[in-house]
């Protein structure tokens, strides 16, 4: 089914917040940890730490569940739970790097409490089944549940009514029970060393983590807005009383470190009953295994249907849209990790990814509320510092619990964000980054007003004004080289008013930003119209920009109407508007070797520029192999003089770069460089601007001449440095 007939014809069981949510959320949260790890955490830390355990643990996912709540009532709810909230506030590739780590640690899930279940089968004591191997009964008993919970979610959700009773039963039968009669301490020698707080904590903690099997049933709730915030947060509390309650019940009956350090079902020994116990184990480990079963394919569709995973997993079967081909998957998954691993092994690796997917989902809803847009418009509203600690709690506890395995995971889900992003996938759907950029663009803005613009921060900010489509490609080479992806680049145009706001405006606008994107330059492109180029240029350097944010650099390429006095009238305008120009020109093909020159009399501080462009210029990998070289021609100081002002320069500036000194012997300048640097592949050179008393054609004169007496050089850049800051200041 296509996602717009999906959305017009919604499909799902139209479960209800008890059944749908709260169900799957308590019963995999009141599991296998409980039964039989409850008493191995009591003997390793003691009674006051247990209850500071489950306080932390409860408190990180009540916070989540805060989150979570607030998130489902800010959106229409689809299928995918947690990964579904992700990809819709942080866009496709933050919900693709949790959300393949969130389907594939409920798959995980499952291994994990079927293992639970085995381990209590086999140790339960009854005839035969003590010999048998605890893998075979957990591949036996996935294969039933998987079953069961693919043929009909809705059978699988109300037999667990019946697992509800029975778990209750072995509660009571546990809190009216006694002291067991006749333990005794077992051999010191059997009896394993004490683990610290954060190893029992990464064993508890996937105790806590059930609220996600609720939240991944969002498409197939009738009210997904009520039943989540609902359902999730009783779940959460119920499961809180009910885990503060058994440990200090358990320290009452059992005062003997070693016994519950070793006895792992040490709460049947206390019941009234101890049948109960062990059909609680069993009702629970089932039940839980039954909720991530159901969660995990559910999660994988949804991520196949947003093209992050092969299509055919997103298939769904019947009425209902039951994700039949990825619970087979799912089944897979979970029966390897059924045969490779035990519980205790599998607990911290659950533990870390369920931390990561918590620690986004508090994340995104505490910047929802801090950016306070207007479609941010939940019905649960929650404040953006109970979020951000819930964030920072979950991220805390990652590194308490495992720092190596925690950027072993961080670095797992930032290589699936890479793959996406390199995918450049569009979603249908709008989310939070533009908000969150525009908030931090808003604060550095603030920032920027209020602070002195320091010579040593200085970058060129470049608009760079080239004809659409055809983009100058030398003015792409020299704009990438010299922003390095750390400069602002605007690619902008002008074009005739019949042009600009119709569908062949946002063609060549499109076409230029691949253009440049193919070049490796990140740039953004503005088109303004105007009967005349030169109009339409000058009016863009006058307005384009927003405060200090402005272009501090333009960049155009060689007139090639060769209109001398309106090109001088740029130059004017330049110079008033305190703007630094590079001029392209060249005529030759640009050389792949050879130096990049830098020719300076050592008077203007069009030299310093330069210095600073060319510096730039050398770490873009395309130019990394060329030497820099610093030029000067003498004619009036002596050879002496000249060598000793730049030796002096460049050691102060601390820039590895040779030095030429040339003889001009009554020769023109323009005929020196010409013949001195005609074998370099880059020539920067300084122009002047134009003087008060200068006319245009006077001026405009000049420019031709120098450009034409140069045009040989394999890529020269004319440069004026007419910024309002000392540019020798960067180097000094």
């Amino acid at each position: 089914m296509s996602e717009k007939k999906r959305e017009e014809n919604p499909t799902g069981y139209g479960f209800g917040t008890f059944q749908g949510v709260f169900t799957p959320s308590i019963l995999t949260i009141i599991g296998v940890v409980m039964y039989l790890r409850f008493g191995w955490m009591l003997g390793n830390v003691g009674l006051a730490t247990s209850l500071v355990i489950v306080t932390i643990g409860s408190t990180i996912t009540f916070l989540t569940g805060l989150s979570i709540s607030a998130l489902a009532t800010n959106m229409r709810m689809k299928g995918g739970g947690a990964y579904f909230m992700l990809s819709r506030s942080l866009g496709l590739e933050a919900g693709a790097a949790l959300g393949i780590p969130l389907a594939l640690s409920q798959a995980i899930a499952v291994s994990f409490y079927i293992a639970g279940f085995a381990e209590a089968f086999v140790g339960s004591g009854l005839p035969y089944v003590s010999e048998w191997d605890p893998r075979i009964i957990g591949l036996a008993t996935l294969t039933i549940l998987a079953g069961v919970a693919t043929v009909s979610a809705n059978i699988a959700l109300k037999s667990q009514y019946f697992i509800m009773a029975a778990i209750a039963f072995s509660l009571i039968s546990f809190f009216t029970g006694s002291a067991p009669e006749g333990l005794a301490s077992p051999d010191p020698a059997t009896v394993p060393a004490k683990l610290g707080f954060w190893p029992v904590f990464a064993v508890f903690f996937p105790a806590v983590t059930g609220i996600l099997s609720g939240v991944g049933m969002s498409g197939d709730l009738k009210n997904p807005s009520r039943s989540i915030p609902v359902g999730t947060i009783a779940a959460v509390l119920v499961g809180y009383a009910i885990y503060m309650s058994v440990p200090i019940v358990l320290d009452k009956m059992v005062s003997d470190p070693s016994i519950l350090l070793t006895d792992t079902l040490i709460l049947q020994r206390c019941a009234r009953w101890s049948s109960s116990i062990l059909i609680g184990v069993y009702a629970a480990t089932l039940s839980s295994a039954i909720g991530s079963f159901l969660c995990a394919p559910r999660v994988f569709q949804a991520l196949s249907r947003d093209r992050l995973l092969p299509a055919f997993l997103g298939k769904g079967f019947g009425k209902e849209d039951d994700p039949r081909i990825a619970a087979a998957f799912c089944f897979v998954v979970a029966g390897v990790c059924v045969w490779l691993g035990d519980i205790n092994v599998i607990a911290p690796v659950l533990t870390l990814f369920n931390l990561s997917t918590y620690g986004l989902l508090n994340l995104c809803a505490g910047f929802e509320e801090a950016l306070s847009n207007p479609s941010w418009r939940p019905t649960f509203r929650v404040k953006s510092g109970l979020s951000f600690v819930g964030f920072a709690g979950c991220l805390a506890a990652m590194f308490m619990i495992s720092p190596g395995w925690t950027f072993v995971a961080l670095a797992f889900e930032a290589g699936i964000f890479w793959i996406v992003k390199r995918r450049a996938l569009r979603a249908q759907w709008g989310d939070m980054r533009t908000g969150l950029y525009m908030a931090l663009v808003r604060f550095a803005f603030g920032k920027l007003m209020r602070v002195d613009h320091a010579e040593r921060n200085w970058r060129p900010n470049l608009l760079v004004m080239s004809a659409l489509p055809d983009v100058d490609s030398r003015l792409l080479e020299l704009a990438k080289g010299v922003s390095g992806g750390r400069s602002l680049v605007t690619l902008a145009s002008v074009l005739p008013r019949d042009v600009v706001g119709t569908q062949r405006e946002k063609d060549l606008a499109e076409s230029a930003r691949r253009t440049a994107e193919k070049g490796g330059l990140e740039a953004s492109v503005k088109i303004i119209s105007s009967p005349n180029d030169w109009d339409g240029m000058m009016e863009l350097v006058r307005t384009y920009g927003f405060g200090p944010i402005v272009p501090n650099t333009v960049m155009l390429g060689f007139p090639k109407d060769r209109n001398a006095d309106r090109f001088a009238e740029f130059m004017r305008l330049m110079v008033s508007e305190r703007r630094n120009v590079l001029v392209t020109a060249g005529d030759v093909e640009m050389r792949e070797d050879g130096y990049i020159d830098i020719w300076w009399r050592g008077k203007n501080p069009n030299g310093a520029l330069m210095l600073s462009l060319a510096f730039l210029l050398q770490r873009d990998d395309r130019w990394r192999r060329h030497p820099l070289r610093v030029n000067m021609i003498v004619r009036s100081r002596s050879h002496e003089e000249a060598q000793s002002l730049l030796d002096e320069f460049l050691s102060k500036a601390r820039v590895d770069a040779t030095t030429r000194i040339v003889e001009a012997n009554d020769r023109p300048f323009e005929d020196v460089i010409a013949e001195s640097s005609s074998d370099t592949a880059v020539t920067f050179l300084g122009l002047r601007g134009p003087a008060a008393d200068e006319t245009p054609e006077q001026y405009g004169a000049y420019f031709m001449a120098l450009h034409d007496r140069l045009k040989t050089l394999s890529f020269p850049v004319f440069s004026l440095a007419a910024e309002d800051i000392d540019f020798r200041r960067i180097f000094t």
